[in-house]
């Protein structure tokens, strides 16, 4: 299993909440803020792009990145969220 990294544009509510119960199906998730979450995943970036690209409109941005070696951050959701990140990433 594999951690990336999703970080969206969306600006209609509607297709954001659907994105966001499309990232909620990974085996692991957690949101970082936001427009931007962490899941995890065997599927390619491509296979997840394409998984979750299925309701969103040619205005959307959605990038996917397999997650680095080294990362930091400041007021993340809360100590869950953070120790959720720290164990993944």
């Amino acid at each position: 299993m594999t951690t990336y990294i999703v970080t969206f544009e969306v600006a209609d509510d509607l297709r954001k909440s659907h994105l966001k119960k499309k990232l909620k199906q990974y085996s692991g998730y957690c949101p970082i803020h936001d427009n931007c979450w962490a899941i995890v995943s065997d599927q390619t970036p491509t296979q997840i792009l394409d998984f979750l690209g299925e309701s969103l409109s040619e205005s959307d941005r959605v990038f996917v990145i397999r997650s680095g070696i080294y990362s930091a951050w400041i007021n993340a959701y809360g100590p869950q969220n953070s120790e959720w990140l720290k164990e993944r990433l």
